[in-house]
Parts: C-alpha cells; structure tokens; sequence
C-alpha cells in the first residue's frame, strides 16, 4: 500500500506500545516516519529500525521530553525543517493509580504534563501548516477514560477528558480548512479499553496478586469488570484505525471520539 506515500507522520511517544503499532501500520502505507520518545540508543534504533523494515521510506527519531514545552518547540522546529508533519499522533501518556487523598502535586503535574499539555503544544505549532496544505491528520490517543471516570485515576481521567475535549474545539477550528479534494484537516480522538501495552502492567500485577500471583486469572478478572468482549485489543489494531482516519476519503470524520473498548462505554 502507498496510501500515505509523500507524507510524514510524527507520532509521539512511539519506541514502544500503541505509538510503535501505529507507526508501523502508516509506515507500512508509505509514510515516512518521525520516530518519538525518551529512550536510551539502543531501544531508539530498534524503534526507528522496526518502522524502516515495516515499510517506511524514511526514519527519524526524536527524543524531546514533552513535559518542557521549550523542547515541544525546539522538537516541532526540527520535524518542520524535515519536511514537516502531516500527520500528528499525539500519543505519549503517563499513569498513576492514587485516590485523591494519596495522589499529590508532582503526580498531577507530570500526567497532565504528558497527558494534555503536550499535545496542546503540538497541535497549536502543527495545525496552522496542515491547513496551509490543505492536508493534515490529528490523532490524539486518548482513552475510555476520557469518556467514563474509574476510582483512584483522578489526574489521567482530568487529562483524558480534556484531550477529547480540546480535540473538539481544534477540530471545529479546522475543519473548513482544505477540500474535499485535498483531504481537509481533521481532529478526532481514539479511546482504547483494555490493549496490550506496558502501561496496565501494574493494574495486571496488581490484580493478579488476588489469584495468588496469577496473570492470566488478573486479566480476565480486570476484563470482566469491565470490558464485555472480555478482549484485549493488539497494538496494531488502533494503528489499523489510525491509518483508516488518515485516509482522504475520512475528510468529515472530526472531532469524533471512536472507542476501542469492546463495549465498555456502551455500558
């Protein structure tokens, strides 16, 4: 597939997880790639490696701390000088269980940091480019919890929810911009369930200590709370609908909010 051949994507957060999936499946539709993270040499040259062998044309990786807004800019500066992104997939994030009475100011800080505040800066220095070209694709990987609340995730269920609540407002800012034709700009939000990655490790762990240490007995327990399919989802399937959301043909698809959530949300 070529689908997305002349086109760079920038996806952050992405030497692992959702954000290596879905820099794999637009690389494999010709994307050229702008690799994200905080990452030692060698676990960003795997990455930027796995993108090029996945179909790639070209490769670059990035290592801004998104929690100082300096290095967003300096980061965003060196991604337009590359040739500049048409597709944004704001898709690094942090999580730390804690009430509101055990959660404290320097946890607060950090998620919405990483969480919401990041992904502000990249889109308000990305966006004006994409509507200049007439083109342009923003993809904020939010969550389930930026649509229903859980106990003891106060700090990422604020950031979630305002991620799908700023991807509205830019969405509607931008959505005359381009044509039919041309592919528009669009804003929209992917909210995943239960998915493959590290960051619900210690939710697993912490489950399965019920079972005597148990993982797979932690899962499913964790997926019956919740989640109706009693499925996870594989990283590659929220790449799969990332790519889908950057087709032309997705033009009117904005500020849509599209759960991966085998019906968690339906509840």
């Amino acid at each position: 597939m070529s689908t997305l051949s002349g086109k760079t994507a920038l996806i952050t957060g992405s030497v692992q997880g959702i954000g290596l999936a879905v820099a794999k499946v637009l690389a494999g539709a010709g994307a050229r790639i702008a690799v994200h993270g905080l990452a030692d040499a060698q676990q960003a040259e795997a990455a930027v490696s796995a993108v090029r062998s996945a179909g790639a044309p070209d490769a670059r990786f990035f290592d801004a701390d998104v929690r100082d807004v300096a290095k967003i800019e300096a980061m965003m500066a060196e991604v337009a000088e590359w040739g500049g992104a048409d597709i944004l997939v704001n898709n690094a994030g942090i999580q730390k269980t804690a009430s509101l009475a055990d959660a404290d100011a320097a946890t607060w800080d950090a998620i919405l940091a990483v969480n919401l505040s990041a992904a502000f800066h990249t889109m308000r220095l990305g966006l004006p480019a994409m509507a200049e070209r007439g083109f342009g694709r923003v993809i904020n990987i939010a969550s389930v919890h930026g649509l229903v609340g859980s106990i003891n995730k106060a700090p990422y269920v604020a950031s979630k929810f305002g991620l799908v609540g700023m991807s509205k407002v830019a969405a509607l800012e931008y959505a005359s911009a381009g044509t039919r034709e041309t592919g528009g700009v669009t804003v929209n939000c992917i909210a995943p369930g239960w998915t493959e990655t590290a960051i619900i490790e210690a939710q697993v762990q912490a489950r399965a200590e019920q079972f005597g240490g148990d993982t797979e007995k932690g899962i499913a327990d964790l997926l019956a709370e919740k989640q109706p399919s009693r499925r996870t989802s594989a990283p590659e399937e929220i790449g799969e609908l990332a790519l889908w959301l950057c087709h032309r043909h997705a033009h009117n698809v904005t500020g849509a909010t599209i759960p991966v959530d085998g019906g968690w949300t339906a509840q």
